[in-house]
């Protein structure tokens, strides 16, 4: 009889693995839909340069801007309030009346990405703007208005898929206030 129940008892838990892994796969699945086609990447992960244009660097997918990146000089006239918007040449840093922002590193790295926030952490930064949902206020040009009005499925969903990435260690620049842009 104990044989009997032990096994029925290792026999559910098998099958609840399994309907859990199932249903893990199909929210990292999700995840990654809604950053590509969000184009998070856009941002979030660095450019390599050819004869085809830009394109992303695999290699560090999701990594935020480029820590020590060399940046073209900044034309002033974009921290005035109605003039252009300036990028960096592989779109991971901005200038604008705001001051200049750097992407943040979205890989599961524990010293310099996203690697010791939890779930709650990232649900409650994107629908409040600050950073792990308490901290700095997210900045421009990060629209995080619009991501905030995802369902909470969805946001655990890309959080999901991030942690599956390979973490990446790059120590984004924070943010620089108008003033200090040189």
């Amino acid at each position: 009889m104990k044989i009997i129940g032990r096994t029925l008892i290792a026999a559910v838990l098998i099958l609840f693995a399994t309907g859990a892994l199932a249903a893990d796969k199909a929210q990292i699945a999700r995840g990654k839909y809604l950053v590509e086609v969000g184009s998070c990447n856009d941002c979030h992960t660095p450019k390599i340069f050819g004869p085809q244009g830009m394109k992303l660097d695999e290699s560090r997918r999701m990594s935020g801007s480029p820590a020590g990146a060399p940046m073209p000089p900044v034309d002033k006239k974009a921290l005035t309030p109605g003039y252009w918007v300036m990028f960096s040449p592989d779109l991971t840093a901005a200038v604008g009346p705001w001051g200049m922002t750097y992407s943040a590193n979205l890989t599961p790295d524990e010293k310099t990405g996203i690697g010791l926030w939890t779930e709650d952490n990232f649900v409650k930064a994107l629908k409040t703007g600050k950073h792990m949902g308490e901290g700095r206020q997210i900045m421009p040009p990060m629209p995080w208005e619009f991501v905030g009005q995802m369902t909470e499925e969805d946001l655990k969903a890309i959080f999901a898929y991030l942690k599956t990435l390979p973490p990446v260690s790059n120590a984004v620049t924070q943010p620089i206030a108008p003033a200090d842009v040189k």
